[in-house]
């Protein structure tokens, strides 16, 4: 079976869909495509499973007036020409995305070859991208049942989201050595999400002063989002992107904070990690930490409602409460299921073989 993989610009929208991918290779002799952005965090994920890249141009979906939306005008038909050509080319049985504005170029371009296109949802509320795609899909997969409501009910099915493999493999063991960690102190891990957090990061800067007396700092910034620290000894550490050691720094961790991607939320799930959850400011991302917050496996606060020492009074009121971090932990792994990569994975198989078995299914796309 041949498979188009496409999405990117952050992490977030590339992580289900390598899941996925994951899953179709121990099932079946799978060849994969992976369209995505010149320069975002996904080109190293694919890389770590081997699976082949193409970068094509993307302008990213905004909700707000910018003088960059005129330039990615130009940028999306581009895209999507470039699309077309790659689509050409690898000639795939079906093509799946995860939402981010770098999926809307292949998978338009594979909705004009008449190919069957399989999309997901990951967040409670759908970004531009799948509201665009949506349409032309020819099944939906979402990991929350309140996100049905957005989408064609025919075509639709609740998931939930997939994990990659490799996070649920880290090694506290691992990361102490790596990251030159004490095993004596609590380790806060901090990331926001593969394109990084400003605002986060500046935050935890500044509680990080407070904070190296009593925990650990494993920070995370983002690619081209750092922030100028003082120096804090070995009780803070800051690094730019983890691709092969990010499984081992989640394993360490006793606290994750990190903004409210669906993809971050979901791989603590699974891990069972309690959470001190900021979410972009006026974003989607509050309905998703809502979500865990209500559950009880997270902490949620407001960007604008906090400075770098009511972060770091937060951070330490958990970490001198166990009990309440196991609390978190157990309803942490309680409030998403399992698997989702498995069932979206067989909404792959079904629209490949209905494609196949009816003609008027059949791609257009000469093999």
């Amino acid at each position: 079976m041949r498979i188009l993989l496409a999405g990117g610009g952050s992490g977030g929208s590339s992580t289900p869909v390598l899941a996925v991918a994951q899953e179709m290779m121990r099932r079946r002799d799978c060849q994969f495509l992976y369209i995505g952005t010149e320069d975002g965090p996904e080109r190293d994920l694919v890389a770590a499973l081997g699976i082949p890249y193409r970068a094509v141009h993307a302008g990213k979906l905004r909700r707000y007036w910018s003088w960059e939306n005129l330039t990615d005008l130009v940028r999306l038909p581009m895209g999507l020409a470039e699309s077309v050509g790659e689509v050409r080319s690898f000639r795939p049985d079906v093509a799946f995305a995860a939402g981010g504005f770098a999926a809307v170029p292949p998978l338009l371009a594979a909705t004009l070859l008449r190919l069957p296109t399989v999309i997901h949802q990951q967040d409670v509320e759908p970004g531009l991208a799948n509201r665009i795609l949506a349409p032309f899909a020819t099944a939906v997969t979402v990991t929350f049942f309140n996100s049905i409501a957005h989408f064609p009910a025919g075509k639709t099915k609740v998931t939930g989201n997939p994990v990659r493999k490799e996070i649920l493999e880290g090694s506290r063991n691992e990361a102490m050595r790596n990251f030159g960690l004490d095993d004596r102190l609590p380790v806060v891990l901090v990331t926001g999400g593969g394109t990084g957090a400003l605002g986060l990061n500046r935050l935890i800067v500044e509680a990080a002063p407070r904070l190296v007396e009593r925990c650990q700092i494993v920070h995370i910034t983002g690619r081209g989002k750092q922030v100028e620290a003082p120096c804090l000894g070995p009780g803070y550490r800051q690094m730019e992107f983890l691709v092969e050691q990010m499984p081992h720094a989640l394993a360490a961790a006793d606290l994750v904070v990190s903004r409210a991607g669906l993809s971050t939320l979901t791989e603590l799930a699974a891990l069972g990690k309690p959470s001190l959850l900021i979410p972009m400011p006026r974003s989607h991302q509050i309905a998703n930490g809502l979500v865990f917050a209500r559950g009880g496996a997270s902490v949620m606060q407001q960007q604008e409602d906090l400075t770098g020492d009511r972060l770091a009074a937060e951070i330490l009121s958990l970490l001198e409460k166990p009990e309440r971090l196991a609390a978190m932990s157990e309803r942490a792994r309680a409030i998403m299921s399992s698997g989702a990569e498995s069932r979206i994975a067989n909404e792959l198989e079904r629209v490949v073989w209905k494609s196949q078995s009816h003609p008027r299914h059949r791609n257009h796309v000469s093999h």
